[in-house]
């Protein structure tokens, strides 16, 4: 059996990884009334048929409220949907960080961060990926969450390297393989190609490489 990583080495790692900054900070989000909170989760159901045509007014009578109150949230229609997704890629990004166990072999390690960090495209339409593709601000956005995957998934195999676990190869290019699969997969023009969701063809790619990764 293949030992594992001491818990204290791999939390440390993984801690000095910088995340990216959220666009609402922790007080931000303790200021949120319980209504606000609300309408920001029945943004993200309205938003995955698209929001491109969608003006602030048009959402405040599908959401039954006030212009004041989704202005109050952003100040405009794409300040809103930067919110939402970035609120989406935290909440996925926290639960795959969990998924990590500090008694886990980097290998495993990274097929249950992926495995949970995939779960970010598993309902994207293809209205919402060709609308999110006309927004360069999301484009960055989304971006920076990546950035932040390919980070943990280098700083992982790094340690597989270390363990011996794997042939050295240049774990950069891996991670960045593999990280960046969920949002190669959900391209306006990729998406409708794909025998199955984006997830799930994004988890297969991921096991064939990680399958052959370890030493003979």
């Amino acid at each position: 059996m293949t030992a594992t990583v001491p818990a204290s080495d791999l939390e440390r790692r993984l801690r000095a990884i910088p995340a990216p900054r959220p666009m609402l900070s922790r007080d931000d989000l303790h200021r949120l009334t319980e209504r606000q909170r609300e309408i920001l989760r029945e943004l993200g159901t309205i938003f995955r048929d698209g929001f491109a045509d969608l003006t602030m007014s048009e959402l405040a009578a599908r959401l039954g409220c006030s212009l004041r109150t989704l202005y109050g949230l952003a100040p405009s229609r794409d300040e809103l949907v930067l919110t939402v997704v970035d609120l989406h890629l935290w909440r996925v990004g926290r639960e795959a960080m969990a998924a990590i166990k500090p008694d886990m072999a980097p290998l495993d390690a990274v097929r249950a961060y992926l495995s949970a960090a995939t779960v970010a495209v598993s309902s994207t339409t293809e209205a919402y990926a060709r609308d999110l593709e006309g927004m360069p601000a999301a484009q960055r956005r989304n971006g920076d969450h990546g950035d932040y995957v390919v980070a943990v998934i280098r700083t992982l195999l790094d340690l597989a390297v270390e363990r011996g676990d794997i042939a050295d190869v240049d774990t950069a290019a891996v991670a960045r393989v593999i990280a960046n699969l969920g949002r190669d997969f959900v391209r306006a023009d990729v998406l409708p190609t794909l025998r199955s969701s984006p997830k799930v063809a994004a988890d297969a790619v991921v096991d064939i490489v990680l399958r052959g990764l370890p030493k003979p």
